[in-house]
C-alpha cells in the first residue's frame, strides 16, 4: 500500500470518528433553542381552559424574553411596576413629564423604561421528535434561566412546577417522552404570588434587570443512561492534599445491580497534568451515594485571586445500562475565618468588592455566556477589586466560571430582600433556593460567601436567620454564611455585613464624616472591629453620584431605554446649559472619585477590617436613578478616572497617610504618619518605601525614605513619620505627597497658604460687605466696586436657600432618599479665571473647597441673563438642573459687583481657605481684568435675599 493510500484511509478514519462523535452528541442532547409557539394569558385563563391542548398561533424565539420578542404591553402611567416606586410618583406631575404624556410617550425618570412590560402567565410550546435510540434513556429537560415560575406539560400530561429564581429548572421527562412526536408546553408566570421575595429584590425588580418573562441560556433535552451520575460535591482538604467526593447515583426504577464508578482529576492550568484513576464499586440495592477521599498528589496547586488554579474531576459510571460521564470543575481552596479576618488557604485576605445588582441594560436579564461575565470580572480586577457581592440574586453558571478562571471571590444571595420569620411561604422557599444554589454551584471555588439576601425585615428575623445560618453551615462547609447583608448581627454567623464603617450613612445628610468635619485622614473604624468578634465587612459603601453621561444614551439599543437620562438632558437644555453637560459629568466625576478614595482608604486604615463592598463600581440606573459608578451601566469608563488612577487607592497593596488636616499655613509643619495595607500574595521582603513632596507641576519640595523592613500581609503596618517645614512656600499652592511601596504608589493633595498675605495695591478702591445697606448701594451707584459675601441663610429658600450644599457628592440620589443632603455635585470653574489666580484650583471640587461648600448657599440664576457666567458654578442635582452660582460678577449701574455665596467674613482667622479666597477675589477686583459685562439691576440682587 502506498503512502498516499495510507493518508487517504487515515483521513477517512478521522472523518468517521468525527461523524461518530457528532452523532453521539446529537443522541445525548437535543437543542431546543429557536422558534417556539406562544400565547399570552393576561386573564389567567389558560390553566382552567387546558391551553396545553391548544396549538398556539404566535411565535417567539428562545432563549429570550417577551420584551425581546416584542410581546407584552406598552408602558403607561397606570403600569404597575415590580419595585418600590412610591418615592417617585410625583414626577408625573412635573411639566417635563406631562409634555411627553400628552404626546403619548411615557418617560420614567426613576429607572430605565422597557419597550414592553408584562407581568402574568404566558405559554410557550414546541414540538419535538424523540429518537428510537432514546427509548431506554433518562431524559431531562434543562431550562437554564427561567423567570419565574414554570409548569411543564408533555402532550396532555402535567410534569411538575418549579419556582426557583437562581438555578436551572430541570424536569425529568423519562416516562413522558417515548420515541416519536411530542408537544412540550411550558407556562411561565412572573407574578409575585405566595412566595414574596420582595419587590425590590434585584432578582425580580424593574429597578434593575426588569421583571421579565421568558427563558434564557441553555434550553435542551438531555439523554443519559437510566443509571446515571447525579449530584456531585467536592470538598477540598488543603492540609491532607485530598478532596472528598460525594457522588449520588440516580437510577430510574432503582435497578439492583453492581456499578463501577471511576474518578480522575486533571489540571486545568499550565502543566495540564493528569492524576491517577480511582475506581470504586457500588451496589445500588444498598446505596445510591458513594463517598471517597481522592489524593491530589504531592503538590496540589491552590486556588486564589493571584493563582486561580482549577482542576477538573472526571467521573465515569459503568452499568449494564451504559456509560455516563460527568465533569466537575473545582479548586483547592479553603476560605475560612481567623479571628476578625478572612483567610484563603490560611493567608489573610481583604475583600475589595463591588455589588452586582442585575443591571443589564440591553437584555433586561443576566447573560449566560462566559465571555460576558469575563468582561465584567476583568473590569473588576482592573480597578483593584477582588470581590463581587450579588445583591439579592444569584447569577448563572457562567458568572461562577468566569470568577473561577479570573480569581474573584463571590458573595451570592438567595434572591430576596423581604420579611422573613413570620411563617409565610418565603421562609421555606429560601431554604429550597439556598440548597438549590449550593447543589448547582457549590463546587465553584469562587463561591466563598452566602447570605439569605439583602437587609431583612420582620420582628422574627433574627430567630429565623439564626436557624438559616445553622442549617447551611451544617449542610455545606465550603463557604462562609451570614444572615442578611446589612443586618442583623447574629452570634452564630461567620461574618458581619454592616454599613457603619462608611464616611456617609443613610439619612446622615451633612452630619457625616466627610461633610461635617474639615478634611483629614486620621480616622478609622477600629472601635467597631474591636467589639465585633468575627470578620466585619462594610455594607454598600460609597453610593457617591456623578452627573449623568448623556453620551451614554446611544448605547441603549436593547429592550430598556434611558428615558430617565433623556428627561434630565431635556431639562438641562431648557435651562440653557446643555453645552455644559460634559463639563458637569467630568467635574462631578472627579469629586465622586475623591469621595470613593476617602471611603476606601478609611476602610484600609482600619486594622483587621475584613473588607468592603462598594455600591457601586458601575451605575445603578434604577431606584430613582443612582449614578454611583465611575463606570457606566455597561461597565465602560466615563472619562474622568482611569483604572490605573483608581487602583492607586484600591489594590492589593496601598500606601496610606494619616493627616490631621489637609490645609496648612506656611508657618506649619506638614506631618503625616505613613502606613501600608498589604494583602498581596506574599510578604514584601526587605522593602524600602520612599516618599516625595512636589508641587502641582512636579517640582520637588522634599523627599525621603523609610527604614527597610519586611512587610507582612495585613494592614495597619506603620512605615514611619513625615515632617516637612513649609516656610519655604511663599505663595498659595497645592502640594502632592506621594508614597511608594514596591510597585504601588498612592498620592494625597494638600494646600499651603501664606500666613501673611502681600499688600494689595489699591485695596481701598473696593468695598467688602456682607450686607447691602444704603451706603453700599450708594457706593455702587456711584461706580464703586463691591465684594458682597453673604452669610449662610441669607438667600431666600426659592432662590437657593433650601438647596443643601455640602462638600461631598450626592449620596445615592435625591429622589430615592427623599431629598437627603447634599443636593449638589460640587463646583465647576475655569481654573485660569483671574479671580482664582491666588486660590489654586482645578476645574472641579477638591479638598480646598470643603470650607467654601460648608459655609455657603447656592444661588439660583435661572431668571438672570444667560450671558451671566459664574466665576464658580455649583453643579445641581440632575432632577432639577437649575443654573446655580457660588460666585459671580455683574455690572450694577455704574458700579461693579462680585457676589459670593460663600461666607468670607466669619471666623477668618481659623479658615485659611476662606481667607485666601477672599484675598484672591480682592486682588482680582483691584486689577484691570475686573470688568463685568453682564448688566443686572439692584432689585435682581435684592430679590435673592431674605429681608
Amino acid at each position: 500500500m502506498t503512502f498516499k493510500n495510507i493518508k487517504v484511509l487515515l483521513h477517512i478514519a478521522i472523518l468517521l470518528m468525527v461523524f461518530q462523535s457528532c452523532e453521539k452528541r446529537q443522541i445525548s442532547e437535543m437543542d431546543l433553542s429557536g422558534s417556539w409557539d406562544f400565547k399570552i394569558d393576561p386573564l389567567d385563563e389558560g390553566m382552567k381552559n387546558n391551553w396545553f391542548k391548544l396549538n398556539f398561533k404566535e411565535t417567539v424565539n428562545l432563549p429570550g424574553s417577551m420584551a425581546e420578542n416584542g410581546k407584552g404591553n406598552d408602558v403607561t402611567t397606570k403600569t404597575i411596576w415590580t419595585g418600590n416606586m412610591d418615592k417617585d410618583t410625583l414626577w408625573f406631575e412635573r411639566d417635563v413629564v406631562k409634555k411627553h404624556l400628552k404626546q403619548g410617550v411615557v418617560k420614567l425618570p426613576f429607572c430605565l423604561t422597557p419597550v414592553k412590560e408584562y407581568v402574568g402567565p404566558a405559554w410557550y410550546q414546541k414540538t419535538v421528535y424523540i429518537r428510537e435510540s432514546w427509548s431506554n434513556k433518562r431524559i431531562i429537560l434543562n431550562l437554564e434561566r427561567v423567570h419565574w415560575e414554570s409548569i411543564v406539560w408533555v402532550d396532555d400530561k402535567e410534569i411538575g412546577l418549579r419556582n426557583n429564581l437562581g438555578t436551572p429548572h430541570n424536569y425529568n421527562l423519562t416516562q413522558a417522552l417515548t420515541p416519536g412526536k411530542h408537544k412540550i408546553t411550558i407556562r411561565l408566570d412572573n407574578r409575585i404570588k405566595d412566595v414574596d421575595v420582595g419587590i425590590d429584590a434585584h432578582s425580580i425588580s424593574d429597578n434593575t434587570q426588569s421583571n421579565w418573562n421568558g427563558i434564557v441560556g441553555d434550553i435542551s433535552l438531555n439523554a443519559a443512561p437510566k443509571i446515571a451520575i447525579g449530584q456531585v460535591k467536592i470538598y477540598p482538604n488543603i492540609k491532607d492534599k485530598t478532596v472528598k467526593i460525594v457522588a449520588k447515583i440516580e437510577s430510574e426504577g432503582k435497578s439492583k445491580e453492581r456499578v463501577k464508578l471511576s474518578f480522575q482529576a486533571s489540571e486545568k492550568f499550565e502543566s495540564r497534568n493528569v492524576l491517577q484513576v480511582i475506581t470504586r464499586s457500588l451496589d445500588l440495592k444498598d446505596s445510591d451515594q458513594i463517598e471517597i477521599e481522592y489524593p491530589m498528589g504531592n503538590n496540589p496547586k491552590p486556588w486564589d485571586e493571584f493563582n486561580p488554579n482549577l482542576y477538573e474531576m472526571e467521573l465515569t459510571l459503568n452499568s449494564t445500562l451504559g456509560k455516563d460521564v460527568k465533569h466537575i470543575i473545582f479548586g483547592m481552596r479553603e476560605f475560612k475565618v481567623k479571628g476578625n479576618l478572612f483567610t484563603i488557604n490560611e493567608r489573610p485576605v481583604f475583600l475589595r468588592g463591588t455589588l452586582e445588582c442585575a443591571i443589564f441594560p440591553l437584555t433586561g436579564y443576566p447573560p449566560t455566556d462566559l465571555n460576558s461575565w469575563k468582561h465584567i470580572m476583568k473590569k473588576v480586577k482592573k480597578y483593584g477589586l477582588n470581590h463581587i457581592r450579588f445583591h439579592s440574586w444569584c447569577p448563572p453558571e457562567s458568572a461562577f466560571q468566569a470568577a473561577d478562571e479570573l480569581g474573584v471571590y463571590l458573595q451570592v444571595e438567595a434572591s430576596s430582600w423581604t420579611t422573613v420569620g413570620n411563617g409565610d411561604p418565603i421562609d421555606q422557599w429560601l431554604y429550597n433556593e439556598g440548597e438549590a444554589m449550593i447543589n448547582a454551584f457549590g463546587n465553584h471555588p469562587s463561591f466563598v460567601m452566602m447570605a439569605y439576601g439583602n437587609e431583612p425585615f420582620g420582628k422574627n428575623q433574627k430567630i429565623y436567620l439564626k436557624q438559616f445560618v445553622n442549617h447551611f453551615k451544617a449542610l455545606d462547609n465550603r463557604r462562609l454564611y451570614t444572615g442578611g447583608a446589612g443586618w442583623p448581627y447574629l452570634e452564630n454567623q461567620d461574618f458581619y455585613n454592616n454599613a457603619a464603617p462608611r464616611i456617609q450613612l443613610w439619612n446622615q445628610n451633612l452630619e457625616s464624616v466627610i461633610n461635617k468635619y474639615p478634611p483629614k485622614t486620621n480616622f478609622d473604624y477600629d472601635s467597631l472591629v474591636e467589639r465585633t468578634p468575627m470578620p466585619y465587612v462594610s455594607h454598600e459603601m460609597g453610593q457617591w453620584c456623578a452627573y449623568p453621561n448623556f453620551n451614554e444614551i446611544s448605547k441603549y439599543t436593547g429592550v430598556l431605554k434611558p428615558r430617565n437620562l433623556e428627561i434630565f438632558q431635556e431639562t438641562l437644555h431648557e435651562n440653557g446649559m446643555e453645552d455644559l453637560a460634559n463639563n458637569f459629568l467630568l467635574a462631578s466625576g472627579k469629586l465622586q472619585t475623591l469621595c470613593y478614595k476617602a471611603d476606601i482608604e478609611a476602610a484600609l486604615r482600619t486594622k483587621n477590617l475584613a473588607g468592603f463592598q462598594l455600591l457601586d463600581l458601575h451605575d445603578f440606573p434604577g431606584q430613582g436613578t443612582a449614578l454611583v459608578g465611575v463606570l457606566d451601566a455597561f461597565w465602560d469608563e466615563k472619562g474622568y478616572v482611569t483604572p490605573e488612577e483608581y487602583s492607586r487607592f484600591c489594590n492589593e497593596t496601598v500606601p496610606l497617610a494619616r493627616f490631621d488636616k489637609r490645609i496648612f499655613s506656611n508657618l506649619d509643619t506638614l506631618k503625616a504618619s505613613i502606613e501600608v495595607a498589604h494583602f498581596g500574595k506574599i510578604p514584601l521582603i526587605n522593602e524600602k518605601p520612599v516618599w516625595k513632596l512636589t508641587n502641582s507641576v512636579g517640582e520637588l519640595i522634599e523627599e525621603g525614605s523609610f527604614k527597610e523592613k519586611t512587610i507582612e500581609i495585613g494592614n495597619g503596618i506603620n512605615l514611619g513619620e513625615i515632617a516637612v517645614a513649609l516656610r519655604k512656600i511663599q505663595s498659595a499652592q497645592k502640594l502632592i505627597l506621594s508614597v511608594q511601596v514596591s510597585n504601588f504608589q498612592n498620592t494625597w493633595d494638600v494646600w499651603v497658604y501664606p500666613d501673611k498675605q502681600s499688600v494689595i495695591t489699591n485695596e481701598n478702591s473696593i468695598k467688602v460687605v456682607n450686607k447691602l445697606d444704603k451706603a453700599t448701594i450708594d457706593y455702587l451707584k456711584n461706580g464703586g466696586k463691591v465684594l458682597f459675601n453673604i452669610s449662610m441663610g441669607d438667600i431666600l429658600p426659592d432662590k437657593g436657600g433650601k438647596i443643601g450644599i455640602g462638600f461631598s457628592s450626592i449620596f445615592w440620589n435625591t429622589s430615592w432618599t427623599l431629598g437627603q443632603k447634599p443636593h449638589t455635585l460640587g463646583i465647576l470653574c475655569d481654573p485660569k479665571h483671574p479671580a482664582l489666580a491666588e486660590f489654586p484650583t482645578e476645574y472641579h471640587s477638591n479638598w480646598q473647597w470643603w470650607d467654601a461648600m460648608s459655609h455657603s448657599n447656592a444661588i439660583i440664576l435661572d431668571e438672570f441673563p444667560e450671558s451671566l457666567t459664574p466665576i464658580v458654578r455649583v453643579i445641581d442635582d440632575w432632577f432639577q438642573n437649575r443654573r446655580l452660582g457660588l460666585i459671580f460678577e455683574a455690572k450694577l449701574g455704574k458700579g461693579s459687583l462680585i457676589m459670593s455665596g460663600v461666607d468670607l467674613h466669619t471666623n477668618l482667622n481659623n479658615r485659611l481657605e476662606a481667607k485666601q479666597l477672599l484675598f484672591s477675589l480682592k486682588k482680582y477686583m483691584t486689577s484691570d481684568q475686573f470688568n463685568p459685562r453682564t448688566v443686572l439691576k439692584l432689585n435682581d440682587i435684592e430679590s435673592l435675599l431674605v429681608k
